[in-house]
């Protein structure tokens, strides 16, 4: 329940899941402690990670989410789990708290999908999608200035790397799903928040990688309801010096302007004004270290505004069912990638 922390309303938080990335959550909500949230409970199913990471941060551990939820009735849950748990464990959180937090991608299908969505629904908890690129501060900034380069008509989001994703997350290696519904998912996000939503999509995916089984690069040309085009492109076995990972660069045009985000954090904006460069690279997080820190970051800012919303003071960003348009896009580039045609989402 709702407590009081320094003559605030603090919320206390669940997380289901302790594995490779869930460790940012927790730093983050360990940093908005201060600020109302804190996280009381770990559960995972190995227990001798939950009781590490339950340790590290002052909470209780569980292996059971269930038991969790009935020994310490938090406020909201934070789940950091891969797609295949989802569903269920959305649909057991969704009547005990009031905010549901779903590591993405949302689902693998949109059946899931969809019922993750009625489950918060019909229980009236908030449903958000831990979607960060959206909150990393490159994009935040983009976002703020957006006005000034007009309706946008272009837009491109580049994410290509040669990083080992492998080595901390193994399973991605198996995963008969890989580029697009691993960094794709991001990018169509950023493509929709930045031109609206799609209307049709076009996709190339390849398998690079003989180390993977799934797909490993692919490039999608989307067109928006605005009348706008994107290019969104990915790839986890492309060689660059320096390595550029975690960077995502981007370009978009509008009809008064364009905006570059190039290496090392370098925004150019062409407007009116001419042209102009900021350094748009956040600070390393004291818990943090490069080339992680923009994720690390975003993680935070996220986080921020689950908080906002849990006092409502804002509206989940993204929220389930603004999500379930994103899946409805990841899923469509593959069945234009397998059909070699254009396909609506």
């Amino acid at each position: 329940m709702v407590a009081e922390a320094n003559g605030r309303a603090e919320f206390r938080g669940a997380l289901i899941g302790a594995g490779f990335f869930a460790c940012n959550h927790m730093q983050a909500w360990r940093d908005l402690a201060p600020e109302g949230a804190r996280i009381v409970g770990v559960c995972d199913l190995d227990a001798g990670r939950a009781q590490a990471m339950a340790e590290e941060f002052g909470a209780q551990a569980f292996t059971d989410p269930a038991e969790m939820l009935d020994a310490i009735r938090p406020d909201f849950v934070d789940i950091a789990t891969t797609p295949p748990s989802h569903r269920a464990l959305v649909e057991l959180c969704a009547p005990r708290v009031g905010l549901v937090i779903c590591q993405k991608p949302i689902a693998d299908t949109l059946e899931d999908a969809r019922a993750m969505v009625a489950a918060c629904e019909a229980s009236g908890a908030a449903f958000l999608i831990h979607e960060n690129f959206r909150w990393q501060r490159p994009f935040m900034r983009m976002l703020d200035l957006l006005p000034s380069i007009g309706t946008p008509r272009f837009g491109r989001f580049s994410f290509r790397h040669g990083w080992d994703v492998y080595a901390g997350q193994p399973y991605l290696a198996t995963a008969p799903r890989l580029a697009i519904m691993d960094i794709g998912v991001h990018l169509f996000d950023l493509a929709r928040l930045f031109l609206g939503d799609a209307v049709a999509v076009t996709c190339e995916t390849q398998k690079r990688n003989p180390r993977v089984a799934g797909e490993d690069a692919f490039t999608a040309l989307t067109r928006h309801a605005g009348g706008g085009v994107c290019m969104t492109d990915a790839s986890f076995h492309t060689t660059l010096r320096p390595e550029p990972f975690p960077q995502t660069l981007a370009v978009l045009e509008g009809d008064e302007g364009t905006l570059e985000l190039r290496e090392d954090y370098r925004l150019l904006i062409h407007d009116a004004q001419g042209r102009r460069e900021e350094d748009v690279e956040p600070e390393v997080p004291a818990w943090g270290e490069k080339p992680w820190h923009v994720v690390q970051d975003s993680v935070r800012n996220f986080e921020r505004h689950v908080l906002g919303v849990l006092r409502g003071e804002a509206a989940p960003q993204p929220s389930g069912a603004d999500n379930l348009k994103t899946l409805a896009l990841c899923l469509a580039a593959y069945d234009s990638a397998e059909q070699g045609r254009r396909v609506q989402p």
